[in-house]
């Protein structure tokens, strides 16, 4: 075992392992370590803790100091400084016409190196800008050219998804990404969907590779001749994360599409198989052709092993047991039958009012009393919508 420490030089760069020095290094400590480059000034991930050896990459470097307060005022003075190089370097490139895009600018720890990062299609002949950046700066100058990958990664930004890019975020180093793992995992093939901003194929399809190659190898395939409990089918569609195949029987009768786990499927063949089941089925000579009449036991589901929704299916067709009666001993209510009763409200106030009476007809009545001592006028409905007057 050895002891070391985790250092890492900015936030989406990965750790190194150094040697503390007999420094007690704590978490999110500032130090100084000595690198191939130089001094190097980095944050302290995990502070002394001991690994195998087999993990370690010689030569060990050493963790020269803590930071002290001068040494990060000259971090801090380096980072302004690169904005200037960023802007001037920037003014250049289009003055000399260059077909390149200046990414990131860093300087060194110890001011004596400036790191230009840059992508561009092609090769580019930059020598007459190195000179106009030596003579500017008066220190080592490195234009270095990364991949839009890594442009992703220093640049940051959000995602289809609607996060932060996984490179900028938790992303150390990048994994190989091939279109069979969109394939594998059943999603759309159209490039404009699995990738990321940078052009690439997403990061993201890595992640759950692993657990779709192991379901697809239980998983049949799209087509394939199957046996199942009630029959022999061709599957139709398949669901990879819930572990089950759609299929259509071929027993002529049934069309409809039936739903069976993996477990309950035993791939005989494919297209060609089919054929020889219809050819057999026509003619009657399914057993000599080589198929079963009946489905193997293996696949008959059990009562032990049957899926948990047929249960809560039985359970609730099953029929319930009826309440006891309320009856009590000695209740004398029980054959008591009540009138329907009224509102309270209601019952008082029709109990109070005076029932109306028609009044009686007088036979005696002679024409000229009946006859009504002035003229009734007419009245007119004026509608507003129609305008219209009608007559009442």
């Amino acid at each position: 075992m050895v002891e070391i420490v985790s250092v890492r030089f900015s936030e989406r760069s990965k750790s190194y392992f150094f040697n503390p020095s007999g420094l007690t290094i704590k978490d999110d400590d500032h130090v100084v370590v000595e690198t191939a480059n130089g001094l190097e000034y980095g944050i302290c991930v995990k502070g002394n803790h001991e690994v195998s050896e087999a993990r370690v990459v010689q030569p060990l470097r050493p963790v020269i100091r803590i930071a002290t307060e001068t040494d990060k005022r000259s971090v801090e003075n380096a980072k302004e400084r690169e904005k200037e190089a960023f802007d001037y370097c920037q003014e250049k490139i289009s003055s000399l016409g260059l077909e390149m895009k200046l990414v990131n600018v860093e300087y060194g720890f110890e001011g004596n190196k400036v790191l230009f990062f840059f992508t561009s299609d092609g090769r580019v002949d930059f020598r007459e800008l190195v000179k106009d950046l030596a003579g500017r700066f008066r220190a080592r100058i490195e234009l270095r050219q990364i991949g839009v990958r890594d442009e992703a990664k220093m640049l940051g930004g959000l995602g289809v998804c609607g996060k932060q890019f996984c490179c900028s975020q938790f992303l150390t180093e990048f994994h190989p990404v091939s279109i069979k793992m969109a394939k594998t995992q059943g999603l759309s093939l159209n490039p404009t969907k699995i990738s990321g901003v940078c052009g690439r194929l997403m990061c993201c399809l890595k992640y759950e590779e692993a657990a779709y190659e192991s379901l697809v190898k239980k998983a049949p395939k799209v087509g394939a001749f199957v046996e199942t409990p009630t029959g022999k089918g061709s599957v139709t569609n398949v669901n990879i994360l819930r572990g089950n195949a759609k299929v259509r029987l071929e027993d002529g009768v049934d069309t409809t599409l039936k739903t069976f786990t993996f477990d309950e499927l035993a791939v005989l063949g494919g297209k060609g198989r089919r054929a020889e089941y219809i050819a057999a089925r026509d003619q009657g000579k399914l057993e000599e052709a080589g198929f079963s009449t009946t489905p193997p036991p293996e696949l008959v589901r059990t009562f032990e092993n049957r899926p948990r929704k047929e249960f809560d299916a039985e359970r609730k067709a099953a029929p319930q047991r009826s309440a006891p009666p309320n009856n009590r001993a000695g209740d004398s209510r029980k054959n008591h039958e009540h009138p329907p009763r009224k509102h309270g409200n209601q019952q008082k106030r029709h109990e109070h009012m005076p029932k109306k009476t028609k009044p009686e007809k007088d036979d005696t009545a002679t024409a000229d009393s009946k006859v009504a001592p002035f003229q009734k006028k007419k009245r007119y409905n004026y509608r507003r919508r129609k305008g219209k007057k009608t007559e009442e």
